[in-house]
């Protein structure tokens, strides 16, 4: 493995250090109490400037970011809260990332966005790179949602999506998900949590390529999601060691799905490596394609994939080889309790292959999810084992 592969293997498992991001110099810090306002605040900082945000309840204060290069950070404990209480920023949501070339937002919570056009995000990101670290999305109509622009990245880490608004979007033909991606270059996620859908999906990307690694995407038994995972553009995606659960309330029987619109992307790709996907419902589809509508051609690959619960697959003539298994609850530990690891004396332990790499990227994992968030690094076993966890 060359230096460059390395580097990509390693960024895909969230293993990087945290490090600060590149092109930024020494900032101004400016500090945010309670009481204070975040747009005044915003107002007053140039690129490269840092606002460290005190814990507290910031009741209806929203803004929207300018500034090229700009960190603003939680710092303290409990995590600092705004909270949208009806207002909101450029009528989009409560923070709004305008023309970033490096955005960093972390250690903040996002509640309860509303906006006139049913798509109130936590964080609205229109242009640029944008890095969400540790934070949490709970009662919004969009927990993070992107604008299409081709040049736009975003990586989200070590945060939790929760309880999508009970507003009119859920009836609306435009209902909530967890995380929209727009049609993007590229969107990471890493070492996340979602749960208590509504309706919509609790991840969706339209992006030209996608790094879904070690999450949570389990909607729960009061969760009422469409798809877990939506990718209705195909483009590139690399699915890695995620944890895909549909809940029995669920009204779709698709759990993942891929290229179900009309698409003008030129490359397309769905790689799935050691994720344990599990159907709640009496029967349903974990992973269904729909080829036709893609505009060019498209090369699959999933290995080591471990199906929990009835249903079927829908990949048409890709096969699903041997080390992809089929498996009960019961195999699990303890699922109603988040932990998805095969019981120590399960007959699929050491039933796996090396997973190797596809569309350019290495598919072995290099890590799993950790409760409550983020990622534990983990070696490579003598014998792999499907599903999300060795």
């Amino acid at each position: 493995m060359n230096r460059r592969q390395l580097v990509q293997s390693l960024a895909l498992a969230g293993l990087l250090p945290s490090l600060p991001l590149p092109g930024r110099t020494a900032g101004t810090v400016r500090t945010l109490y309670p009481g204070m306002s975040l747009s005044a605040l915003l107002a007053q900082c140039v690129d490269d400037d840092v606002i460290e945000v005190k814990p507290g309840l910031y009741s209806a204060q929203v803004g929207a970011i300018t500034q090229r290069r700009l960190t603003i950070r939680g710092i303290g404990s409990p995590r600092p809260v705004f909270r949208a209480d009806g207002v909101s920023a450029l009528g989009k949501g409560i923070l709004v990332v305008r023309n970033a070339e490096n955005v960093l937002i972390e250690n903040l919570e996002f509640r309860g966005a509303r906006v006139a056009d049913l798509n109130g995000a936590g964080i609205r990101h229109e242009l640029g790179n944008l890095t969400v670290r540790n934070c949490a999305f709970f009662d919004n109509e969009m927990g993070i949602l992107t604008n299409n622009d081709a040049n736009c990245t975003l990586d989200v880490s070590n945060s939790e999506f929760g309880f999508a608004a009970n507003s009119p979007a859920a009836t609306s033909p435009y209902p909530p998900h967890l995380i929209y991606v727009g049609r993007i270059k590229q969107f990471s996620l890493t070492g996340c949590y979602f749960h208590d859908g509504r309706v919509g999906h609790l991840v969706k990307s339209r992006a030209q390529t996608s790094l879904i690694s070690y999450n949570l995407l389990v909607d729960g038994p009061k969760g009422t999601s469409s798809y877990e995972l939506d990718l209705p553009e195909g483009g590139l995606v690399w699915v890695i060691g995620n944890v895909i659960s549909q809940g029995a309330l669920s009204p779709n029987s698709n759990i993942v799905s891929y290229g179900e619109e009309t698409s003008t992307l030129t490359q397309h790709g769905l790689y799935m490596a050691n994720n344990t996907i599990i159907n709640n419902r009496s029967a349903g589809t974990f992973v269904r394609v729909s080829p036709a509508r893609l505009s060019a051609g498209l090369s699959m690959r999933f290995t080591n994939n471990l199906l929990v619960g009835a249903g079927s697959v829908a990949t048409g003539t890709t096969p699903w080889t041997t080390d992809n298994r089929l498996t009960t609850l019961g195999s699990l530990v303890a699922p109603a309790s988040l932990n998805f690891k095969l019981l120590s004396t399960s007959p699929l332990r050491g039933t796996g292959v090396v997973p190797g790499w596809a569309g350019g990227r290495l598919l072995n994992p290099m890590a799993q999810f950790k409760l409550p968030l983020g990622t534990t690094p983990i070696t490579a076993p003598a014998a792999w084992s499907p599903g999300a966890f060795q």
